[in-house]
């Protein structure tokens, strides 16, 4: 399988390429009054307002630095039964990295809340940890950005 690597202080993050719909280049993004933390902002997306996540936040708690190989990863999640198009603010999204799925293995550990981000394969260089979209976002942000729509 072919995935694209994201840098956060050190570590290594691997993205499934089939859930991403593009890559971008660093663009302001619009901002949005009251977001919660986590979200960047707003990306104008063809004409489609698109919600955008700042990965450094959510696994790093601080928002990501604005350097020439930071991209906006356009990635397919699914929320509330529909899949919708979620921006990701991810630095050093610049390199693929080809794996068989078996190589990422559980590491005896796991987050007690999302972002979900094992299993992990091993190299030469340290740990990769493989990024799970559909546990992407806790549950309030993910609320606040796709909220499920009520039965009339």
């Amino acid at each position: 399988m072919l995935y694209l690597l994201m840098q956060i202080d050190g570590a290594r993050y691997a993205l499934d390429i089939a859930q991403v719909a593009e890559v971008l280049p660093l663009v302001t993004l619009q901002t949005v009054p009251r977001a919660p933390p986590g979200v960047a902002g707003i990306l104008d997306y063809g004409g489609t307002p698109v919600p955008v996540i700042d990965m450094s936040f959510v696994l790093a708690n601080r928002q990501a630095h604005r350097r020439f190989n930071t991209r906006i990863v356009m990635i397919h999640y699914t929320a509330g039964g529909r899949t919708q198009l979620l921006g990701l603010v991810a630095e050093r999204a610049t390199e693929t990295m080809r794996r068989d799925q078996s190589d990422f293995v559980d590491p005896g550990v796991r987050a007690t809340s999302p972002p979900d981000v094992w299993p992990v394969a091993l190299d030469a260089a340290g740990p990769v940890y493989r990024v799970d979209v559909a546990h992407l976002l806790p549950e309030s942000l993910a609320e606040s950005l796709f909220p499920v729509a009520e039965s009339a």
